[in-house]
C-alpha cells in the first residue's frame, strides 16, 4: 500500500465562492491535528486532502484524522501515472491487499482530468474486467458490493482507494465563528458542545465552581471533560468562575423552588460577559426540552431574559438515550458519570418550579445586589488551558 491517506468531505464542496474558505481551515484543522506525527504532508488537491505518511504508521494517523470535522472518510490510497495499463495494474494490487479478501466488488471511476482519453464508464469496463480475469471467486455487484473501488484520475495523477474510514462529517472548526459552552459535570453539556463543534464553532467553556461546597475533584472532572472534547476542538480555555457566594446568597434570600431559575439567570449573566470578553457569539448549553422539570419552555424564557445574546441548545429535541450513545460515542459517559457534584446539583431543590415567571423572577433578584455579585464572579474567574492527549488508539481499516 502507498504511503498515502486520501480525505473526502462532504457538505463542504456543496458551498459557494466560500468553499475555499472552508477548505483551507479544514486544511489548517488537519495539520493541527497530525502535528505529533513528525514529517507528515498534508497538501490539498480539489475535493480533497492527502496526507503523506513518510514513514509514519497509517493506523494512528488516520485515527487521529476521524476526529477532524469536516472529513467524511479517509481512505488509504495508492497514487499511480494517469495511464490505464498502470491504472488496472494497480487497481488489481489494491484488491488483492484486501483482508479478508471481498467477494464482490464494483469500480466506480470519476474523470476530473477531462483530456483523459478514456470516459468514466469506459475505465470501470477495462478495469474490472482485468481484476475479473486475474482474481477467483470474485463477482461484480453495481447495487451492495463489498469493496467499491474508487479511480479518481485527476491532473496530477489517478488515485485510487477502497475501504474508507468513516469521518464525523459536519463543518471544520472555526468556520463559523466561536461560541462559549456552559460546561458542567453531567453528561449533556460536553455532547452539546461536541454537536456545537460539528457545525463548525470554535468552543470556549465556562464551569461554575462552588468550593467548599463542590470538591476539587468535581473541578478536577469537568477539566477531564473538557480535555475529551479537546481531541475534536484542538485547545479548549476553561474558565472556572467562583459561584459560592452568588449560591449562598440565592440560597438566604429566594425560595428554594426558585433557586435553579435564579441560579441559572447569573450564570447566564456571567458566561455572558465572558464571551464578550473572549469575542464569543452565543452560549451553548446542554439543556433538552422537558427532559427534567427545570427544562421546560417557561423556565428557558425566564433564563433567556437576562441576555440579549443567543443560547444555543443543541440537544432540545433528543431524550435521554440518545444523548447518552453521543456520550459514549464521544468517549465522554465514564468521566460524566464519576460521582463528583457540580454546583447545578448540590443545591437541587426538592419541588424547582416547572413554569417561572420572567416577572417574579426579576421580583426575587431584586433582594439581591446583581451587578456586583455578577462583577465580582467575572473578576475571581480563574482559566486554564486544555490541550489534547497524544494517546494512541490501536484499530485497523479492516476490523
Amino acid at each position: 500500500m502507498n504511503d498515502l491517506l486520501l480525505i473526502r468531505y462532504g457538505e463542504l464542496a456543496l458551498k459557494g465562492k466560500n468553499r475555499s474558505d472552508f477548505e483551507n481551515r479544514l486544511t489548517e484543522n488537519i495539520r493541527e491535528k497530525l502535528k505529533p506525527f513528525p514529517g507528515v504532508k498534508v497538501k490539498k488537491t480539489f475535493g480533497r486532502v492527502l496526507v503523506e505518511l513518510n514513514g509514519q504508521r497509517m493506523e494512528p494517523v488516520a485515527q487521529a484524522l476521524t476526529e477532524v470535522f469536516g472529513v467524511v472518510g479517509v481512505a488509504p490510497c495508492k497514487r499511480v501515472e494517469s495511464d490505464i495499463d498502470r491504472i488496472r495494474e494497480a487497481a488489481l494490487e489494491l484488491v488483492r491487499e484486501q483482508n479478508p479478501r471481498p467477494r464482490t466488488f464494483k469500480v466506480i471511476a470519476k474523470r476530473a482530468r477531462k483530456d483523459f482519453p478514456l470516459r468514466s464508464q469506459e475505465i470501470n469496463h477495462l478495469v474490472g474486467s482485468h481484476i475479473l480475469k486475474r482474481t477467483e471467486g470474485l463477482q461484480v455487484d453495481v447495487h451492495d458490493p463489498e469493496l467499491a473501488l474508487r479511480v479518481e484520475v485527476r491532473k496530477e495523477g489517478t488515485y485510487l482507494y477502497g475501504s474508507d474510514l468513516p469521518g464525523p462529517g459536519g463543518l471544520p472548526v472555526g468556520s463559523s465563528g466561536r461560541v462559549m459552552l456552559m460546561l458542567s459535570g453531567g453528561i449533556d453539556s460536553p455532547v452539546a458542545g461536541y454537536l456545537t463543534l460539528k457545525r463548525g464553532a470554535a468552543l470556549e467553556a465556562v464551569h461554575f465552581h462552588s468550593y467548599p461546597f463542590t470538591s476539587e475533584r468535581a473541578r478536577q472532572k469537568v477539566e477531564d471533560l473538557g480535555r475529551i472534547l479537546t481531541r475534536y476542538a484542538g485547545k479548549i480555555r476553561l474558565h472556572v468562575v467562583p459561584f459560592t457566594e452568588i449560591q449562598t446568597g440565592i440560597r438566604e434570600h429566594c425560595p428554594s423552588s426558585y433557586m435553579i431559575t435564579i441560579m441559572r439567570r447569573f450564570m447566564v449573566r456571567i458566561s455572558e460577559e465572558l464571551a464578550q470578553r473572549n469575542k464569543a457569539l452565543a452560549l451553548v448549553t446542554g439543556e433538552s426540552l422537558g427532559q427534567v422539570a427545570s427544562q421546560t419552555l417557561e423556565s428557558m424564557k425566564a433564563i433567556n431574559d437576562v441576555t440579549r445574546m443567543p443560547i444555543l441548545r443543541p440537544l432540545v429535541g433528543m431524550d435521554k438515550q440518545e444523548i447518552m450513545e453521543i456520550s459514549r460515542k464521544i468517549g465522554t459517559y465514564e468521566t460524566s458519570i464519576l460521582p463528583y457534584e457540580d454546583c447545578c446539583t448540590v443545591f437541587q431543590p426538592k419541588s424547582p418550579v416547572t413554569r417561572p415567571g420572567v416577572e417574579r423572577s426579576r421580583e426575587l433578584e431584586a433582594r439581591l445586589d446583581v451587578d456586583r455579585l455578577v462583577s465580582a464572579a467575572v473578576e475571581g474567574t480563574e482559566w486554564v488551558e486544555l490541550k489534547p492527549d497524544k494517546e494512541e488508539t490501536e484499530f485497523s481499516f479492516f476490523d
